[in-house]
């Protein structure tokens, strides 16, 4: 589409420039504003440098024109290996400690629980940084005409600039098909391309038990590098994984030579680098891989093709997934701009096309760190640089795992989450072992961290360990994809793991002797410490901190989380014909559970007292669980906790985090309320993000909010609650105008549609499943299949209704824009 403005001036408009100067026009195709981030200089530090990955290796590029730094990553390469932090008999103490809390004995329950009921060691272990592939360029003179870029919808990170009149390009992708970082560098002008090479190593050299990894940095033949080493051992856990990243460089002219663990060309007309990397992990209780040999399989494959041949693979691989969905705004001036200037400059009212922006970056980020056969995002993603990351990047779930795949079904990802319900699985191993041994309990439960070891016994100390429905929000996850996909045989595999989530909460659950609610007991609300009785002063032996305590019992998170999983578990027991007798005490428990509570000031409850908080904007809204990402609370079924949620999404304000600002929006969304929505996404854009569009929690790069407010933004355009496909049901301002493509609903709807003026216009809908199509939709509409009309219900004003065929589409017209 190009539309012309006024003589001399110019508009981009769904990636087209128009010029008009003295009544010449003049269209040049340029990149969409809503799929590529691109910078007039190279990254500054490590955030900002731009990533890649293929759910196993990363790559993190700096785009330097002295020196080039491609960070790598292997989502494999932890410190320790295989080992259990469950502690035998920790039960013993589980009934003083729930008498002590149901007392009031807050800080005596907190120092009993520290001593019998934490997991040792109380710490686990930490995701690893893998090499650096180091490139130094010959000195030169001055640079013009850079750029730094990544095209989301190639996954592919170009650098372009000119010096001493050549112009010299590099390519970095890592490819989902044949596993390798690829890097190709090459000049416009023969013999150009000279540079050396080496691939480094870390090592932990924070502290000195820390110290027992080590790598070694050689060469590998006349054309390539090799570096291998061994994790380290951390915590009493012995460093068992062994690893090799090897590099070999493909010339199109020139030399290449190798002395020692430098690799070196010369006079080339183009260059590509391949790197393969592995470690010996099998699995989270087998490290007897073979890292040389499955390196020496993809790297054999990879060298033997042309970068042209690994590049179109790898693209068509991405796009399979990337281009299932997107979103699509009207680009401003401000769209032009380098995106770390238009994210200084967004204000939330000149920059629409940033929306589209963010949202495809959290989808390529899933992409890239989360695909099957792999692991789960972490904390970082993919991507770390350090030995001792932040929370040790692993997977931390009282908010952050969960977040990182908020989008995946709407947003067309599904797959995506594979590793993750994988994950949820294999936490049952020794969940299963924490339940008997902590709570002599049936089933499984997994608090509120996890490493690559499945570790879920309580970790850090009770103020943040004594979380325990981590595993049961994940298991929510599972329901979740069955809602979406129908997918029976999945829901019939993963039943057990739901399963053992309700009979252990069966087992836990205790009656509250003051108000005969069924409760948790221990229970924290994630993180936030209650203003009152728990929150008097002392030192913490776990912890070594002068603190108060989290512990209570039968927070509003606990409630909420078990009302959904009890639910769910009874009617998937329903529709896969089993275990009656076991839904029928789900649902008498459901039944029993703390209900919702609105505060003396008009607040949803955190805790089952009306305590206040100790910090105002606390950045966990871990109350509003139940609005999002769960459903029981609604405007349409419960506005009167729908009015409290909103005193306290008002009471916490825009201050937090990344990933507390995508929850916020998210809330806001499911309140319908765009305004609010979007003012966490122009916040979180100018206090929260990274250059790179990464999130920051703590100064840390996160991935969860980056992934989070994806999942936000979608929510603004369409949710499928109360078993309807809502249109546009939280529209702001900024986005009055848009199309959207390939979003996913539940009931296995998939769904096109376009606005003007915050009005749908038209809408196809292609039905999986088959089910009833019910869509809630602002105006009146027309109704087609195969060109031919559908008889349609309206059973209230501004839904439409019509019966569906699976693998069939259907076509929605606004009466009035024909």
């Amino acid at each position: 589409m190009i539309t012309a403005t006024g003589a001399g001036t110019m508009r981009i408009v769904a990636g087209v420039v128009l010029t008009l100067a003295g009544g010449a026009a003049l269209a040049q195709t340029t990149p969409d504003p809503g799929t590529v981030l691109f910078y007039t200089h190279p990254a500054d530090k490590w955030e900002n440098a731009l990533p890649a990955g293929n759910g196993r290796l990363g790559a993190m590029v700096f785009g330097g024109t002295d020196e080039e730094q491609i960070q790598l990553n292997e989502s494999t390469y932890w410190s320790g290996g295989p080992y259990t932090t469950v502690v035998k008999g920790g039960r013993a103490a589980l009934p003083e400690i729930q008498q002590l809390l149901f007392d009031g004995q807050y800080r005596k329950a907190h120092l009993l629980f520290g001593r019998r009921m934490m997991g040792y060691p109380v710490e686990q272990q930490k995701y690893q940084a893998l090499a650096n592939l180091v490139i130094s360029l010959p000195a030169g003179g001055a640079v013009s005409q850079y750029r730094h870029q990544l095209d989301l919808d190639t996954a592919v990170i170009t650098t372009e600039y000119t010096q001493d009149g050549v112009r010299y390009t590099r390519e970095v992708l890592v490819s989902p098909v044949h596993q390798v970082v690829a890097v190709r560098l090459a000049a416009d002008k023969p013999g150009r391309v000279s540079f050396t090479a080496q691939l480094r190593g870390y090592r932990n050299t924070t502290h000195s038990n820390y110290a027992t990894d080590y790598f070694q940095m050689d060469g590998y033949g006349a054309d390539g590098l090799v570096l291998r080493g061994k994790s380290a051992d951390y915590l009493g856990v012995a460093g068992k994984v062994r690893y090799e990243a090897r590099l070999r460089a493909v010339p199109s002219g020139g030399t290449v030579q190798v002395d020692g663990d430098v690799l070196s060309v010369s006079k080339a007309d183009a260059v590509t680098l391949i790197v393969a990397a592995a470690t010996n992990f099998v699995s989270y209780r087998d490290v007897s891989g073979d890292p040389a040999a499955r390196v020496e399989t993809v790297l054999g494959q990879a060298a033997a093709l042309s970068f042209e041949s690994l590049k179109a693979a790898h693209v068509r691989a991405h796009q399979r997934l990337f281009r299932r969905a997107s979103i699509s705004f009207p680009a401003t001036e401000n769209a032009r701009l380098p995106t770390d200037e238009r994210l200084k400059a967004f204000d939330g009212s000149n920059d629409p096309a940033l929306a589209a922006l963010l949202f495809q970056f959290g989808r390529y980020v899933l992409i890239s760190s989360s695909r099957p056969g792999g692991q789960p995002a972490n904390l970082q993603g993919l991507w770390n640089k350090e030995m001792n990351p932040p929370w040790d990047s692993k997977f931390t779930t009282n908010i952050n795992t969960q977040m990182n795949y908020w989008l995946a079904e709407t947003a067309n990802l599904s797959e995506c989450a594979e590793p993750l319900f994988r994950m949820i699985r294999e936490l049952t191993d020794q969940g299963a072992e924490t339940a008997r041994e902590f709570y002599g309990a049936r089933g499984w439960v997994q608090h509120q961290n996890t490493d690559i070891w499945r570790v879920t016994a309580p970790m850090d100390g009770p103020s943040w360990g004594a979380f325990t429905t981590g595993g049961a929000w994940l298991a929510t996850h599972l329901w979740e994809h069955y809602r979406f996909t129908g997918d029976v045989q999945f829901l019939r595999d993963f039943y057990p793991v739901m399963k053992g989530s309700a009979e252990f909460f069966l087992d836990f659950l205790r009656t509250d002797p003051k108000r005969g609610w069924l409760v948790t007991n221990p229970s924290t609300s994630p993180e936030n410490f209650p203003a009152g009785p728990a929150n008097v002063k002392f030192f913490d032996e776990v912890t070594t901190m002068k603190t108060g305590t989290s512990l209570t019992v039968g927070s509003a998170i606990d409630m909420e989380i078990l009302k959904e999983l009890f639910g769910e578990v009874a009617e998937a027991s329903s529709i896969l014909g089993v275990d009656p007798e076991l839904r029928g005490r789900v649902l008498a428990a459901r039944a029993k559970l703390a209900p919702l509570q609105v505060g003396r000031k008009g607040n949803l409850q955190e805790w089952i007292e009306d305590w206040d908080e100790t910090e105002k904007s606390h950045r966990h809204i871990s109350g509003l669980w139940g609005l999002y990402p769960g459903h029981e609370i609604s405007l349409a079924r419960t506005p009167e906790f729908a009015r409290a949620s909103e005193v306290v999404l008002e009471q916490r304000g825009l201050q937090g985090n990344g990933w507390s600002s995508a929850w916020k929006a998210a809330c806001w969304a499911r309140l319908g309320n765009g305004a609010k929505a979007m003012e966490n996404v122009r916040y979180a854009a100018g206090h929260y993000t990274t250059a790179s569009l990464f999130s920051i929690c703590s100064n840390a790069m996160q991935v969860d909010g980056a992934l989070g407010m994806s999942a936000a933004i979608g929510e603004m355009l369409l949710q499928s609650e109360e078993g309807e496909i809502g249109l546009l049901p939280a529209l702001p301002e900024l986005l009055s105008s848009g199309v959207a493509k390939g979003l996913r609903a539940r009931g296995g709807f998939e769904v096109d549609f376009e606005w003007a003026s915050g009005r749908v216009q038209r809408a196809t809908v292609v039905s999986s499943l088959g089910r009833t199509c019910r869509v809630r939709v602002a105006g009146s509409f027309t109704v087609t299949h195969a060109g031919q009309p559908v008889v349609v219900a309206h059973p209230e004003a501004g839904v439409v209704e019509f019966p569906t065929a699976a693998g069939e589409k259907y076509s929605l017209v606004r009466v009035d824009s024909k």
